[in-house]
């Protein structure tokens, strides 16, 4: 591995219909069952990602249900591998994604270091997360990742290069590279479009990286002496947690000098420029779910955490949250700081009144017609506000650490990154 701690490595693209292969996140249409058991139904009998990872729509079935779900994953992954259903490429892949809206995202996929990476908050690692690491979230993904052959990603990292440095000049080369597969994405979600990177490629990316780590470079840019900050982990923090939690695990067990040359010292990521003009950011609302929610016992605590709020309309200065319960709708109004988002002040408060209503649980949902429609059924709360703008996201980490967990999302659902290539981790 270069210093530049994300590198190229052994890619495996499946042979076969990669349409049918090809699924997208796991943390996707968390509660929507019906999304699942449609693509359930379409992969059965044929090979497919589904089969091999774990849609956390499952984890509600509880633990042995959960145990015997991951056994069938790595037995699958096991039979997979037996059976030669990969071919195998050395390398970066130059990936590129036709969204619903007709945008192209541009990606370059890799293996990050998970040495350099701490998703802390107040780390100073070249990698970062972006939102705070939810710790009980962790355990039921290590169970998913310890064990199995295979790691699958739907990682994406993000990259500050408002110049277009790296990703944008290798995409202007694409036709010199060997394309690896060009398809359709399941259930009208775009097309997706990858290159194997030839050489002088590669080399540009280990330069470019390089300069992007150099402090001098990091200090003028964000006017601070603080150590580089080179990625932020855009989607898939909680799988990318995990597997650092794997690999430490793994170096207590076979010790530090044997871990460092172990695949699982490694995870499969794309890298996306946070400047990629079809990468939108959009607000991850809250669904609060209770056969005895009410909207005014909610909206009560709410109050009585912070008496500053008010309802109605936001004034200058001012942020607000709006709640639909059923066909009613609220709006509550605070004053606050310049800078300060919404969710920074929701989710405090949230967290102090599902902790005193254990009855209640909360999802985070993507999409305002989505949660606007949930919020609409008998024991649901939706929550919308304002989201963050893009440009601020490299600076706020600098300066203030990690956000408030799932603070925000990459896009719409159907534009997440869908499983496609793996990779061996034992």
């Amino acid at each position: 591995m270069n210093p530049c701690f994300f590198d190229s490595g052994r890619i495996l693209i499946p042979r076969g219909d990669l349409s049918l292969w090809s699924v997208i996140a796991c943390d996707q249409f968390t509660s929507d069952p019906a999304y699942w058991e449609e693509v359930r139904l379409m992969t059965e009998g044929r090979p497919s990602a589904y089969h091999i990872t774990l849609p956390e729509v499952y984890l509600k079935e509880g633990d042995a249900a959960t145990g015997r779900r991951i056994a069938s994953i790595n037995d699958t992954m096991g039979r997979y591998l037996r059976e030669d259903l990969f071919a195998a490429y050395d390398g970066m892949i130059y990936v590129e994604r036709t969204l619903r809206d007709g945008g192209t995202r541009k990606g370059l996929l890799g293996l990050l270091d998970l040495e350099q990476y701490d998703y802390h908050k107040g780390a100073s690692s070249y990698i970062r997360a972006t939102e705070e690491t939810v710790l009980e979230r962790i355990p039921p993904r290590v169970r998913i990742r310890q064990d199995a052959p295979l790691e699958l990603p739907h990682l994406m990292l993000l990259a500050d290069d408002p110049e277009g440095l790296l990703i944008e000049e290798i995409a202007g080369r694409k036709s010199a590279y060997e394309k690896l597969y060009d398809f359709d994405l399941m259930k009208e979600s775009g097309h997706i479009t990858g290159y194997l990177l030839d050489e002088e490629a590669l080399s540009h990316v280990r330069r470019t990286l390089k300069t992007f780590s150099d402090p001098d470079r990091f200090h003028d840019k964000y006017q601070t002496d603080g150590a580089p900050l080179v990625f932020a982990v855009g989607d898939g923090n909680h799988s990318l947690a995990s597997a650092k939690e794997c690999y430490e695990r793994l170096k207590e067990r076979i010790g530090a000098e044997a871990a460092a040359l172990h695949p699982a010292r490694y995870a499969l990521a794309e890298l996306v420029n946070l400047h990629d003009p079809s990468l939108s950011f959009e607000p991850i609302y809250r669904l609060l779910i209770g056969a005895e929610l009410e909207l005014d016992d909610l909206l009560g605590s709410l109050r009585s955490q912070a008496p500053a709020f008010h309802g109605g309309a936001s004034k200058p200065g001012e942020i607000s949250l709006h709640f639909q319960s059923g066909l009613e709708q609220r709006t509550l109004s605070i004053p606050a700081d310049p800078g300060i988002l919404p969710v920074s002040i929701l989710q405090p408060l949230l967290d102090t009144y599902l902790k005193d209503h254990p009855e209640v649980q909360i999802d985070y949902i993507h999409g305002l017609d989505t949660v606007r429609a949930l919020g609409k059924q008998e024991g649901h709360i939706a929550i919308t506000f304002r989201g963050m703008e893009k440009a601020d996201l490299f600076p706020g980490i600098i300066q203030g650490g990690v956000l408030p967990r799932k603070t925000f999302s990459m896009g719409h659902a159907e534009d997440k990154r869908f499983y496609l290539e793996c990779r061996e981790i034992l």
